[in-house]
């Protein structure tokens, strides 16, 4: 059975979903957020270690205005109402990405990385302001002054420093490509296409793909 230490999500089709159900694309967000608690109940009970959510992407400040305003309060608010139970769950947060946000979320992702630094449970990694080019950019700025570049430098220079690869990566919504999200970590990682909406994908969707997943024979390019 192959083991998972790390997940990865594309959380994709809550505006969909908002539409389709409520016609508000902002209510398919907020809808999704209870997909995420079942993910994090999952990852808990299955002892996978790392989960990282694709939140929100460099890309994404090309929506309306409005939108990004409710996604960010939508967070805000998230992290005010649980962060003393995501703490008290032993569980870390990590922000991947660069913090170019409102000094007031800012400052609430800064605490929720300070407060629980040392819990080990499980790490979420929130992709935020994130884009898996800018951060390969990113790497290879910090290693700009190095004659020689190692495969191992790179992974030490990008945000996921000290984070395995993910075996698993999720993408809901009926869209088949990776939309600039860990493209490095990725070149392993065993991906699922989910036709379903995020809020739609359920604990039962989750437990099929990670039962096909322990029974994929990895080679990692060997017979």
């Amino acid at each position: 059975m192959n083991p998972i230490k790390h997940m990865a999500i594309i959380m994709d089709g809550n505006g969909r979903w908002g539409l389709k159900h409520k016609k508000s694309r902002n209510l398919g967000h907020k809808e999704g957020l209870k997909t995420v608690q079942m993910v994090m109940k999952y990852c808990i009970k299955k002892e996978i270690k790392f989960l990282t959510l694709y939140a929100f992407s460099t890309e994404n400040w090309k929506r309306p205005i409005k939108e990004r305003n409710y996604l960010f309060s939508l967070l805000e608010i998230y992290l005010k109402e649980k962060l003393e139970k995501i703490n008290n769950e032993k569980i870390k947060i990590k922000i991947l990405g660069e913090k170019k946000f409102s000094n007031k979320l800012n400052n609430l992702l800064n605490l929720a990385e300070k407060k629980t630094n040392k819990n080990t449970k499980l790490q979420i990694n929130l992709a935020l302001n994130y884009g898996s080019k800018k951060e390969i950019v990113y790497a290879f700025n910090k290693l700009r002054y190095k004659s020689k570049i190692s495969e191992n430098d790179i992974d030490h220079s990008l945000y996921t420093k000290n984070i395995p690869d993910p075996e698993i990566l999720i993408r809901t919504g009926n869209t088949q490509r990776l939309s600039n999200f860990l493209l490095w970590q990725a070149a392993y990682t065993e991906i699922f296409f989910e036709k379903k909406l995020w809020p739609d994908f359920k604990y039962e969707d989750l437990n099929k793909i990670v039962k096909k997943f322990y029974n994929i024979k990895r080679n990692f390019g060997k017979i």
